[in-house]
């Protein structure tokens, strides 16, 4: 007869199983504009290098095993002069785990997480740093849009705040291999930003001679910050 400690763990165990069940959240998503995905396509590890997409936006991989990419391509508007927008690259990726309230939070891996800041109006160059921020959605929804007629991703930040709504770009994730993939073999000395970094404590990598105010980029900035508020309608 199986006691009643055992019977305990026992569900217990059933518990956990059922609250790694990451069968729906498997896949890439992509928010609207679907130019903004992880994998290689957006950051290269090898190099050490972002690939700037066409357009803003928000993307996660999730893998059946427990582990997440992300990648964040934003704007940030400037209301003193609309001309002078700011631009962020994200790039991290970890282990993630799903809580039997729906609650995920994601574990990123610290010295793998990349971050490139822009500021064309008041600096000549990009910076460039580490980034690692762990991330807590309170729940999440996957269904079916009704308008698009495509399996639709909402997430709920910390404070319960809705994220923009990412659609399913492909069912198997595309994702870059999921071990660290730059360690730091030696210490180095911290070089800390004196441009006031909307994040602190991030270590600066290179000031890249480039800006991504470059290219196209402005222009999916200024097209995507006229253009932001449709996104809550749909």
């Amino acid at each position: 007869m199986v006691s009643f400690t055992a019977a305990l763990l026992l569900a217990g165990a059933v518990m956990h199983a059922r609250a790694q069940d990451f069968t729906d959240l498997v896949g890439t998503w992509s928010s609207k504009s679907n130019s903004t995905l992880t994998g290689d396509g957006f950051y290269d590890p090898v190099n050490d290098h972002f690939t700037e997409p066409k357009h803003t936006g928000i993307s996660y991989s999730f893998s059946a095993d427990g582990y997440f990419e992300e990648s964040y391509y934003r704007a940030v508007a400037n209301p003193t002069d609309p001309k002078c927008p700011k631009g962020i690259i994200q790039w991290q990726h970890g282990k993630f785990e799903k809580f039997n309230n729906g609650s995920l939070k994601l574990y990123p891996i610290k010295v793998d997480g990349r971050q490139m800041y822009s500021d064309p109006c008041l600096y000549e160059h990009s910076i460039y740093t580490r980034y690692n921020a762990t991330e807590k959605f309170v729940r999440y929804e996957v269904s079916v849009d009704d308008y698009h007629k495509i399996k639709r991703l909402n997430l709920y930040k910390f404070d319960g705040s809705p994220m923009m709504p990412m659609y399913i770009a492909f069912t198997t994730p595309k994702m870059l291999p999921t071990t660290t993939l730059n360690p730091l073999v030696t210490a180095t000395a911290t070089a800390k930003a004196k441009r006031g970094l909307p994040l602190p404590d991030h270590e600066v990598l290179l000031r890249k001679s480039g800006n991504m105010a470059d290219g196209v980029f402005w222009a999916g900035v200024l097209a995507s910050g006229a253009g932001g508020l449709l996104w809550w309608f749909f």
